[in-house]
């Protein structure tokens, strides 16, 4: 389990699963048929928040299927500069998984096109991995949906990680990650992200994702920092959300309104063994760059629940100023230090 801080632990490595892909986007806000030139770095969920845990000075590995081939190679060696582990990555397969990413500007949305069938992620099967070996010195493993999403075999080898990390006493956190658009192979998505919540100690999603595994709408419109939120209603959701998965004891909820490509509000909610905590909403101006919020959250909540053992609201409120500040950084990966989110917790 995660460790409280000045409590002895040997182990408090973090694992981190999932497909690392080839990200192409434009720059200036250019659609994706305009201009000649695309972009291209490194990203996926799971890798996000590897590398802010990284820069916020946990140890963590990351664990993935990768071509060999210079573009596999590279893609670690890209995260080996952010100070994550990368030795259990496996080389195999034919092709990097990718997606192209349309920024917003204005009043249009932002747009993702992927590009992941038939990558080496997408066979990765039951067995490829030693997980035991892996988890040898762990504390913590976070997956997530999209794993489940990508292909059956990679659906089956998620559960087979899920199913030895569980045996073996690690905490196990889990990201929803609902991605509609991934689902194509044939499984039914709420069914396979349901058994695989079954596991977890502590789950994030944002309310949308929330919404789509309950059949429930609870929407969140903020135009503004001074918003009252209902909290009997959330309380009340919580209560039944636990009932229905009652292994896990802290859920996580990110909600943000997205008012233009330029402002968001954002706020927070954890749901902490029958308590439920909120913090302040923050209205963001001046967005450079929206992918990679949910991530920078899952992160900083990973990230205090060490630091801060059981002050729930300081957990949360460090969550809420991470994913803020991922506002301010282009590309996938929230690079705020931990000394920047402090500040910006107090005010």
């Amino acid at each position: 389990m995660i460790d409280a801080v000045g409590e002895e632990s040997m182990k408090n490595k973090i694992i981190t699963f999932g497909e690392l892909l080839l990200r192409f986007s434009k720059d200036q806000h250019n659609r994706l048929q305009q201009g000649r030139a695309f972009f291209g770095d490194y990203g996926g969920s799971e890798a996000n928040v590897a590398v802010s845990l990284a820069t916020l000075g946990d140890d963590v590995e990351y664990v993935t299927r990768v071509p060999d081939s210079p573009i596999g190679r590279a893609s670690c060696m890209k995260l080996r500069e952010f100070n994550v582990g990368t030795q259990h990555v496996l080389y195999g397969g034919d092709r990097m998984g990718s997606y192209y990413y349309e920024g917003s500007a204005g009043m249009r949305s932002s747009k993702v096109i992927y590009d992941r069938a038939y990558s080496s992620f997408y066979y990765l099967e039951p067995g490829m991995i030693d997980w035991r070996k892996i988890f040898a010195d762990a504390a913590v493993f976070h997956a997530s949906g999209i794993a489940g999403a990508v292909s059956k075999e990679s659906a089956d080898a998620t559960f087979e990680a899920l199913d030895i990390a569980d045996e073996m006493g690690l905490t196990l956190s889990f990201d929803i990650n609902y991605r509609k658009n991934l689902w194509k192979y044939g499984a039914e998505p709420k069914a396979t992200l349901s058994k695989m919540l079954s596991y977890a100690d502590v789950v994030f999603a944002d309310v949308i994702e929330y919404e789509y595994m309950t059949d429930r709408k609870v929407p969140f419109p903020a135009m503004s920092s001074d918003y009252e939120m209902p909290m009997e209603v959330y309380r009340e959701w919580f209560d039944e959300i636990h009932a229905r998965w009652p292994r896990c004891k802290k859920w996580l909820m990110g909600m943000r309104n997205m008012i233009s490509s330029s402002r968001n509000t954002l706020t927070a909610l954890l749901w902490d063994d029958g308590k439920l905590y909120s913090t302040r909403i923050y209205d963001i101006q001046g967005i450079v760059d929206s992918m990679g919020v949910g991530d920078a959250f899952t992160a900083g909540q990973l990230h205090a629940i060490n630091a801060f053992g059981n002050d729930s609201q300081k957990i949360l409120d460090y969550a809420l100023a991470a994913a803020t500040l991922k506002y301010s950084i282009a590309g996938d990966y929230n690079l705020a230090t931990d000394e920047e989110i402090q500040t910006l917790m107090k005010g």
